[in-house]
């Protein structure tokens, strides 16, 4: 048996995955890079992640091939990242990669000159396009170095220089043209057949969608909820979704949200309960709270560790072969199912042949909601979803006993954080404690044991360690986890933490040449740049988290400095958003509360839960929610009392008290 490399003492699944290849790997550490400058070699970084299809394909035909190892090790130290675990190293090379070729994705491969800078870099190669590569980068190295640090030095300077955000001038007047010329070319590109944007693969993008609801809503825009409404209704009946088990796969590879690309990441899952659980709370749409409930009872049951935290991924491939847990031939699935075999293959789309590239196999989906469906099929609803539910337990059980997808146990704060708002948003829109106590076990979890000695976070958690200092995305979707969670129990402890972290955010991330916060701290690993995290992508981009936290931090803590810094981020990027609104949806979002004004909602008095639950059955996307009793918070610290009593407050005025949320809501815009 091949004799494991230095990845069998790594952290990251991924990096354990790659720890019997032949090649020579290390991880990204002093001792790698030393190596490389006392031996005057390239290095060559590998970037991917465990739930990553081509990332496992070009290990199979690459990294596990003496030939290929032998050319890697003689001229190169070969260093792999886990870019979940590592999302600094991958900024940086995505980047160069993405200046060289145009585009970028993993697995992600870059030469770099023994002081990190890249000279070359692509994606997933075959095989002998990548023996040549090596071969002819190493000669180049060999014979020609000045040209190879030429090369060096002029991308090096093109990642220093992208995404360059400097101070503009404040006072900027945020106003409604500035929505509506964001809108209009951004509309251009939704598909009105099958929801989401008019191309493939298809990913979901949740925050573009709940920027979308926000605006219909704030802007009136009917065109703009119809979008949404049939983009959730098309992802939720089509194949991205698991019609089985509950989530959704990363993106699915046709315009159609049939056939997906079956990883499942948590980041996803918990955007997209969020998204699901505002739309049911603006539109009450049945499906929007099934999703819900059916993703969370599968992070419950597959992706939590018995510490409470959410594991990261499931994979897309079982048995080396993609997608071969969820899918079903039409034989294995009548006999599973047993009565009502045919009604529910045309149910979930099941034929014969297949309805996929795989033959005679099928992707579960369905054509119509369950309202549509037990019309056309004379049925009531009812008698419908219980023969539905007993088919998935049978189905559930049946996929249960095949070989499961590998599970990528590591726990991410960011990730983590981004699940806990989900739990707590469902917990306030849906009146369920259940979803409440699981995001208050997580967060405790990572309050009590991710914490560095200086008030730091560290990012990662698995098997009893945590070892890798935070980033910027882990502070920012924690501290909005926790303002969430404030809204969800009103206890104060919450915020206090968020403030103890936004504060040590701006210090050890701040760039004193830009409102922007840098993407790592003051106090990590020095890497050839330091980015800024400026545009919203599947994940939405720290800064943008960060400037929406200190906006509300500042109305909380009557904090005129955060507010001030939240208006100048947004005011820096507002020039971008135009011409690129989907890449800037959690930007958008800050530009609507920007000009709509955040209403600040206080519930006082010891009946404040029954109002509480009442206000969250309404949808008032641009408000934040504050009460409970003996409040030392600035804005109820002279509004104390026993009777229950509602105040709204803009701009630094309240309005006169009244008992309940309906009253209210004559003061609310």
């Amino acid at each position: 048996m091949q004799e494991p490399n230095n990845l069998i003492h790594a952290s990251s699944p991924y990096l354990q995955q790659h720890a019997f290849n032949p090649v020579e790997w290390h991880e990204w550490n002093s001792a790698a890079l030393e190596k490389a400058k006392l031996e005057n070699k390239l290095i060559l970084v590998s970037i991917g992640y465990s739930a990553c299809h081509w990332c496992h394909v070009m290990e199979h035909e690459s990294f596990e091939n003496f030939e290929v190892a032998e050319v890697m090790n003689k001229h190169f130290v070969c260093i792999k990242v886990d870019r979940e675990e590592r999302p600094d190293i991958d900024q940086i090379y995505m980047l160069a990669v993405q200046l060289m070729n145009g585009n970028g994705g993993w697995p992600l491969n870059a030469i770099c000159l023994p002081d990190q800078r890249p000279i070359y870099g692509g994606t997933y190669f075959r095989k002998q396009d990548w023996i040549n590569i090596l071969l002819n980068v190493a000669d180049l190295w060999k014979n020609e170095p000045e040209k190879a640090k030429d090369y060096a030095k002029r991308l090096t300077d093109g990642i220093h220089q992208s995404e360059k955000i400097i101070h503009v001038a404040t006072g900027v007047e945020f106003n409604k043209t500035h929505l509506t010329e964001i809108i209009e070319p951004w509309k251009r590109h939704f598909d009105m057949a099958d929801g989401g944007y008019n191309r493939s693969p298809k990913f979901p993008l949740p925050n573009n969608w709940i920027f979308m609801l926000r605006y219909s809503h704030l802007m009136e825009d009917e065109g703009a909820a119809i979008s949404t409404m049939l983009t959730l209704e098309k992802m939720a009946l089509g194949g991205i979704y698991d019609q089985v088990g509950g989530g959704f796969s990363r993106y699915s590879v046709d315009e159609r949200w049939h056939v997906p690309h079956f990883e499942k990441m948590l980041y996803d899952n918990a955007q997209l309960v969020s998204l699901y659980a505002e739309a049911y709370q603006y539109l009450k749409i049945p499906l929007y709270k099934e999703v819900v409930t059916e993703t969370l009872e599968w992070i419950s049951k597959e992706m939590t560790s018995p510490d409470g935290l959410f594991f990261s991924a499931l994979d897309a491939d079982s048995e080396g072969i993609e997608g071969k847990f969820y899918i079903w031939d039409k034989q294995e699935f009548e006999i599973v199912v047993g009565k009502d075999a045919e009604l529910l293959a045309a149910y979930f789309n099941v034929t014969s042949e297949g309805n996929w590239e795989e033959e005679e196999s099928n992707v579960l989906q369905r054509k119509l909601t369950d309202e549509e469906f037990a019309e056309r099929n004379n049925l009531s609803l009812n008698e419908l979803q219980q023969k539905i539910s007993v088919a998935k337990e049978k189905l559930l059980t049946k996929r249960a006993s095949r070989i499961r997808p590998g599970l990528d146990d590591k726990c991410l704060v960011a990730w983590n954080a981004m699940m806990i708002k989900a739990l707590a948003e469902a917990s306030l829109i849906f009146e369920q404690d259940f979803y409440y106590q699981r995001a208050k076990q997580a967060t405790e979890f990572i309050l009590t044991n991710l914490r560095a000695s200086d008030g730091g976070l560290f990012r990662n958690y698995k098997n009893g360690k945590a070892s890798i200092s935070g980033f910027l995305d882990d502070y920012a979707f924690l501290i909005e986890a926790l303002i969430v969670l404030y809204e969800a129990d009103f206890d104060e402890k919450w915020l206090l933490e968020a403030r103890k972290l936004t504060d040590y955010v701006l210090i050890k991330f701040e760039d004193k040449n830009s409102p922007m916060l840098f993407y790592t701290s003051s106090a990590s690993e020095a890497l050839i740049a330091r980015k800024h995290e400026i545009m919203d992508n599947v994940i939405s981009a720290s800064n943008s988290v960060m400037a929406q936290n200190l906006q509300k931090l500042g109305l909380f803590f009557d904090n005129d400095a955060y507010r001030n810094l939240a208006n100048e981020m947004l005011s820096s990027v507002l020039p971008s958003i135009k011409s690129y609104g989907s890449a800037y949806s959690n930007w958008s979002i800050q530009l609507l509360n920007a000009v709509f004004g955040i209403n600040e909602v206080a519930i006082i008095g010891e009946g404040f839960e029954i109002e509480k639950n009442r206000l969250h059955k309404l949808y008032i996307p641009n408000k934040i929610t504050l009460g409970g009793v003996n409040s030392k918070l600035p804005l109820l610290a002279d509004k104390q009392s026993k009777e229950t009593k509602i105040y709204v407050c803009r701009n630094k005025t309240c309005q006169l008290p009244v008992p309940t949320v309906e009253e209210a809501m004559r003061f609310i815009s």
